[in-house]
């Protein structure tokens, strides 16, 4: 009579391992799944993309550095972690590559001339 819900309950019976397992793993795997395409997916392209842009930098373009200062690249060598870039008239700088956050203006590549 003053029996709780709880124990009135029937016991379940004993099922399977699959489905118990199933339904404990499924909720995890979902969640990274999901966390996989919401956030790790776009994270590694973004820096796939910010490694290909510090690639391409090269002397001529506008840059502006992690500080917020923009500058006009003087020097950049392919394979080296520096670059030159001239902040104000005659004023240049060594920047660490990794420190550019993004290239406001592109140049044209430089035309390779035949040696005569």
């Amino acid at each position: 009579m003053f029996t709780t819900p709880a124990f009135a309950q029937a016991a379940q019976g004993g099922g399977d391992l699959f489905s118990s397992l199933g339904g404990t793993l499924l909720l995890p795997i979902a969640m990274f799944v999901i966390f996989y395409f919401l956030l790790i997916r776009p994270q590694q392209r973004k820096a796939k993309e910010q490694a290909a842009l510090l690639k391409a930098i090269r002397r001529g373009d506008t840059i502006v550095m992690s500080g917020g200062m923009i500058g006009k690249v003087t020097k950049a060598v392919e394979g080296e972690s520096e670059i030159e870039a001239e902040i104000a008239e005659g004023v240049r700088v060594k920047v660490i590559r990794e420190m550019v956050v993004t290239v406001r203006s592109k140049t044209e590549p430089v035309k390779k001339t035949e040696a005569a």
